[in-house]
């Protein structure tokens, strides 16, 4: 069993835990995930690892509350446990050797992002660091983000907190200002990506996309995370979560995303339902 050391709600969906898991945190890298279950009869979820910590042997998620098993793992409180919490898995996000980079993260793929630059600032590389939001409302790790870079920019849709707009501006205006970074990396959700790399190929700058978000089962089993790139049949969990974001076939991995979504909401709904029960 694996307990909850700390929970913080980041916002109204948004949640922070951190997970006592000694040895899942000897190894973890930014970009991995684990594979957890809230209970004995449980589903199994991939989230990805938010930071660690190896001397307090601790891995720290952050989860969105959208599904049923959300909606379960978040009625769990410190001193709680959870029946599995499997790991690390996936590819690590590569940064050896880079100098300077812009990384750009959406909403909860903030939480996937913020690893990837406090491993790029602890490695001495320059880090621009875009964030988008909804609104004011759904702004996390404004203070980890500001302490890991060199350049901040904070945008909202409604212009409620930063600047109004949408992350592809900022890095646009980034680079049309003569920024000149070796990588940018994306992560969010695939809309978001797709437009990110429209704007990096114009300038020709090398950009990896996370495939996080269409992650089921974590194995390859399912067949879920299917993707196309650079015109072969690659898995996210298994053959990623990143990729080469000029090779991705976007429009297919956003139809692939959205098969589940009448489904999840079913789901959520029902274990809300359950939890009104017994409250």
């Amino acid at each position: 069993m694996y307990k909850i050391r700390k929970k913080q709600p980041l916002n109204p969906t948004v949640t922070l835990m951190e997970i006592d898991a000694p040895l899942v945190a000897k190894k973890a890298q930014p970009g991995q995930f684990i594979i957890l279950r809230v209970d004995s009869e449980g589903e199994r979820i991939p989230l990805t690892v938010a930071d660690f910590d190896r001397e307090k042997g601790t891995v720290t998620i952050i989860f969105q509350i959208v599904g049923a098993t959300t909606e379960k793992l978040n009625h769990l409180n410190e001193g709680d446990s959870l029946q599995d919490f499997v790991g690390p898995l996936g590819t690590p996000t590569h940064t050896d050797g880079l100098k300077k980079v812009a990384v750009v993260g959406g909403g909860v793929g903030c939480a996937i992002a913020y690893p990837v630059a406090k491993k790029l600032h602890e490695q001495g590389a320059e880090v621009h660091s875009i964030v988008g939001f909804r609104n004011e409302d759904l702004v996390i790790l404004e203070d980890e983000f500001k302490a890991v870079s060199d350049c901040y920019v904070l945008m909202t849709d409604d212009g409620s907190k930063g600047e109004k707009g949408l992350v592809t501006d900022a890095l646009r205006k980034l680079i049309e200002g003569s920024e000149k970074y070796d990588k940018v990396i994306t992560i969010g959700p695939l809309i978001m990506m797709k437009f990110v790399t429209q704007v990096t190929k114009e300038f020709n700058i090398p950009t990896i996309v996370s495939m996080n978000p269409i992650m089921i089962d974590g194995t390859g089993m399912c067949g879920g995370c299917r993707l196309t790139v650079g015109g072969q049949t690659k898995f996210a969990c298994v053959d990623g979560p990143d990729f080469d974001g000029f090779e991705v076939d976007f429009d297919e991995a956003m139809a692939r995303g959205a098969m589940y979504r009448d489904f999840e909401r079913q789901a959520h709904e029902e274990a809300c339902n359950l939890f009104k029960g017994v409250e």
